[in-house]
């Protein structure tokens, strides 16, 4: 099983057979203390797997575009970024244009400017979210935004007219401050159900993105969008053994 993307050779067989969407959080150095360190990636393994792609002859699409019915004859991939954050401008926006890629990146709505709050409780590293000014030149460099809500809560876990409050507003209050149609939304760690879709779709979005494992085509569901988190390659004992086989020979 291939959990986590970290470079195009395992995968390359995979995203023939539809478009893959990556997903990223945090760019750059991981700072001490970081427990979740599966959503920070470093900036010169991004622009690697950047350069990886556009080299093997891979182009970035948006949601906004049809997917093929099979396969991915055009070579096609999307990049997401989930949460907003701020080192996503600072160490992103070069190797996106280096490469002629275009990303969306979901925004938590009432965070803009603040902190990732809904990873406190969990004792993580806070870290800075765009401000507004920012997320004006990250649309400013042909980028995209999305909704992420109002406050990044579990969805399924709060009263239904609470759920649709975070939803519906938060596409609102991201339209009212960029003057920009928002289309696809996220949501927040990948927690949905029917209930929760169906909200999604009654609101107007196009898409949505989970975090399930897979590669998207027309039939997949709209919103119920497949995703592949990318990160650092996984050191475990396994791949570390295979590592120090490589170095012997």
């Amino acid at each position: 099983m291939l959990d986590y993307y970290h470079s195009l050779k395992p995968f390359e067989k995979l995203f023939r057979s539809g478009v893959p969407a990556l997903t990223y959080h945090k760019l750059g150095p991981r700072p001490r203390g970081t427990r979740i360190k599966g959503l920070c990636l470093g900036a010169r393994l991004f622009a690697r797997q950047l350069a990886e792609l556009r080299a093997a002859g891979f182009k970035s699409q948006l949601f906004d575009e049809p997917l093929p019915r099979t396969g991915n004859p055009d070579r096609r991939v999307v990049f997401t970024f989930d949460d907003g954050f701020a080192n996503v401008l600072k160490y992103g926006l070069e190797p996106l244009a280096a490469n002629g890629f275009s990303a969306i990146q979901f925004i938590v709505a009432d965070r803009i400017g603040q902190v990732d709050e809904w990873n406190r409780a969990d004792g993580e590293v806070l870290a800075p979210l765009m401000d507004a000014a920012q997320i004006k030149d990250w649309l400013a460099a042909g980028h995209q935004i999305g909704s992420h809500t109002l406050t990044h809560p579990f969805l399924t876990r709060i009263p239904p007219a609470q759920a649709r409050e975070e939803i519906m507003a938060g596409k609102k209050k991201l339209e009212d401050l960029f003057g920009v149609e928002v289309r696809h939304f996220c949501y927040p760690y990948g927690d949905w159900n029917e209930g929760v879709r169906d909200m999604v779709s009654e609101t107007g979005y196009l898409t949505a993105c989970t975090i399930g494992f897979g590669v998207n085509t027309s039939e997949t569901p709209p919103h119920a969008l497949l995703r592949f988190t990318a990160r650092y390659r996984t050191r475990n004992l396994r791949t570390l053994a295979a590592d120090l086989r490589k170095q012997a020979d």
